[in-house]
């Protein structure tokens, strides 16, 4: 039996998702369950520890399959939007309600309890952040747990950004954050899948996987806008031939660079550019 990714696959010695049965050994499989993200960001973690390394987040309002809950409060699942596999905290969750309808297409949008803007909010939401949005209330979008967002920062969930660069120049200065998905905090693929999902474009999670899942292979030469850069653990998204955008633990944020200036940099810390994807 060949060895599946468990970063997206749900399964342990004594547990797995029911699907996974004749594919993964172990004692039992389940169903999973359905429940939702009401935390505005939720760390999934790799372990049912709070010092455990965070390996993504989920947002507000994503959906989760959850396969177990233990006593310590800590739900095994998987997240609907790239299949990541982790441990987030059970408070975190809840039963799934209204589907979602619109999600959050500004970096950080707040949400307020009446069509008042003097009223003090009641969440801040990143981006990708999902909503139920059931009526309109002037300049706001109701959610259907009374939440008013300003309707110009959500859009219907088919909506699509038409310049990904264009979403992750929107973060720059966002500090760096390992696992981090949010403008509070974002990683080098972290800040990639964000800005493709905002596109409407599938995308996976780490680093590796964009590599071997996105575009097709061309020359560094000839960089156009939107080509991805890898290194080995690290990925870039070109804004022009001289230029990228990316979320790095050297600058500790993501920053705007030369071209040139960040390669030799890498270089020098050991690494090579390995591949360059165009994805159209």
């Amino acid at each position: 039996m060949s060895a599946l990714d468990a970063r997206v696959n749900a399964y342990r010695p004594d547990l797995a998702a029911a699907h996974l049965r004749g594919r993964a050994e172990a004692a039992r499989f389940v169903e999973g369950a359905t429940y939702e993200i009401i935390e505005v960001i939720a760390d999934l973690r790799r372990a049912p520890s709070h010092e455990a390394a965070l390996d993504t987040q989920a947002l507000y309002g994503e959906r989760v399959s959850v396969y177990e809950i233990n006593e310590e409060g800590w739900a095994w699942g998987q997240l609907a939007s790239d299949g990541y596999v982790g441990y987030l905290p059970a408070n975190a969750l809840a039963k799934s309600g209204p589907a979602p309808t619109h999600t959050v297409i500004v970096p950080r949008t707040l949400c307020f309890p009446a069509a008042d803007i003097k009223r003090p909010p009641l969440a801040a939401l990143p981006m990708r952040s999902a909503l139920a949005i059931v009526r309109q209330d002037g300049r706001f979008a109701v959610a259907a747990n009374g939440w008013h967002v300003p309707a110009s920062h959500v859009a219907p969930l088919a909506h699509a950004q038409p310049d990904f660069v264009a979403v992750a120049e929107m973060f720059l200065g966002t500090p760096y954050l390992w696992g981090g998905k949010s403008v509070l905090g974002i990683d080098c693929s972290g800040l990639v899948q964000i800005s493709l999902h905002a596109a409407n474009r599938d995308c996976p999670r780490d680093s590796d996987m964009q590599e071997a899942a996105l575009g097709r292979s061309v020359e560094l030469e000839g960089l156009r806008r939107g080509d991805l850069l890898f290194w080995p653990g690290h990925v870039a998204i070109a804004c022009d031939a001289g230029t990228i955008v990316h979320a790095n633990a050297h600058n500790m944020m993501v920053a705007r660079e030369p071209l040139r200036q960040a390669i030799a940099r890498i270089e020098k810390a050991g690494s090579k550019v390995r591949a360059v994807k165009r994805l159209s």
